[in-house]
Order: C-alpha cells, then sequence, then structure tokens
C-alpha cells in the first residue's frame, strides 16, 4: 500500500508522533504506519486542521473516530505481521483499516452502517489500498467465509467475546477489545485456551464504546 501524506506538514508529522511516544507507544512499524497514513483524510473537512491532535473526532451516523493513542494501543497489542489475516469489527472512518494494511496484514473490515461502509472503501481505494476490504454487516457475527483470522481486532468493549468471533480465530490467533470487568474498562487480550475456550490478557485501562448488534435500520 503506498499513500502520499495530504494536509499534514512534516513539523505537524513530527509533534503527532512524539505525542504518541508520550504514551509510552514505541513500536516502530506501527508509529511509522501512522506517520504514513495521514488521518486528515479520515475525518470530516471541518477537524483537517486538528487530525493530527490525539483526540477523538466525530465522524457521520453519530460515530466516533478514535483518538490515535487508542487505536495505537490496540494495534500494537495486536501484534500484527505481514502475513496476517486480520478482521477488524467496526471500521468507523477507516483510519485504523488503513493503518492495519499498512502493516502489510490483508484486512476484512466488518461496520455496521451502510454510508459508513461506503465512504470508507472510497477512502481506501482513493489512498490505494489493496490489501483491506470493508464489508457491510453485523459486527458480531463476524465475517465467516474469511475465517480463520490470524488476528481479530473490535474497535468497541464488550463483556464477552461473541461467540461467533471467537469461533473465526485461528488456533494462534488473538483478538484485542476492551473488556468490560469490575475494575472498569480494560484493554484485553485473548488468545485460545481450547477448541471452545479464550484465555485472556489485562493490559491496561481504556475505555470505548459499546459493541452493537446489527446493522442499521438507516444509514
Amino acid at each position: 500500500m503506498s499513500v502520499v501524506p495530504d494536509h499534514e506538514g512534516a513539523e505537524a508529522r513530527v509533534a503527532f508522533l512524539m505525542a504518541l511516544r508520550a504514551q509510552g507507544l514505541r513500536d516502530t512499524d506501527v508509529l511509522r504506519a501512522f506517520e504514513t497514513v495521514p488521518r486528515s483524510r479520515f475525518v470530516p473537512r471541518r477537524f483537517v486542521d486538528v487530525a493530527l491532535t490525539d483526540i477523538a473526532l466525530p465522524i457521520a451516523c453519530g460515530q466516533t473516530t478514535l483518538a490515535p493513542s487508542h487505536m495505537a494501543m490496540m494495534i500494537i497489542a495486536l501484534d500484527v505481521r505481514p502475513d496476517h489475516r486480520v478482521l477488524e469489527i467496526g471500521t468507523g472512518s477507516g483510519y485504523g483499516t488503513a493503518i492495519l494494511a499498512r502493516l502489510g496484514a490483508e484486512v476484512v473490515s466488518v461496520e455496521r452502517y451502510r454510508s459508513l461502509q461506503v465512504e470508507a472503501a472510497t477512502r481506501l481505494e482513493a489512498l490505494g489500498v489493496r490489501n483491506a476490504r470493508v464489508i457491510h454487516g453485523d459486527g458480531r457475527a463476524g465475517h465467516p467465509a474469511g475465517a480463520p483470522y490470524d488476528r481479530i481486532l473490535i474497535d468497541a468493549s464488550v463483556e464477552t467475546i461473541p461467540a461467533a468471533i471467537a469461533s473465526q480465530l485461528a488456533s494462534t490467533g488473538r483478538i484485542v477489545a476492551v473488556a468490560q470487568t469490575p475494575a472498569g474498562p480494560m484493554l484485553t487480550r485473548y488468545a485460545r485456551a481450547t477448541t471452545h475456550d479464550l484465555a485472556s490478557e489485562t493490559l491496561r485501562p481504556l475505555a470505548s464504546p459499546p459493541l452493537m448488534t446489527g446493522v442499521a435500520a438507516a444509514l
């Protein structure tokens, strides 16, 4: 995938990367992906001037694109490699999808809002992304046609990993999501313990909107 930064000067990009590093993020490949994928192409025009600020921003359909540091924490925990097949639940603007694709993975992203799915696919195509597809569907169902997946990223919080998603994980794969725990929402990594069960590892506190069921009736 080749991308060219847009509306983002070199000085602003350096400050952006420094802000991510200040959050303790050190993965060189992930930081390079954030450097080379222009966030300004994934936010509404009125927010272009703050695209390289480490904040969440509103997008269409009443949704929000995650703060870059939040997204980076999840992607670093996922440990994506170029030969991986990745399932992303919750495309949103497509920014996270582009980051995953920049890491060299083959990405399938599922979005419940048709308009977000169409817009994200259009952005990815415009940036020359060839290793990612955006599917309109129920995120809780995953995308069984592409299974098994080496990595699954759920861009939302869950009480438990939906069984349909867990069943699509490869035997040596991992899932990253925000888990609702008695101590509050936590960034959590899951791996297959047995054929039917997942083992979990709590990484750090991190909040995220809940994973919704079904596809949107409108939008």
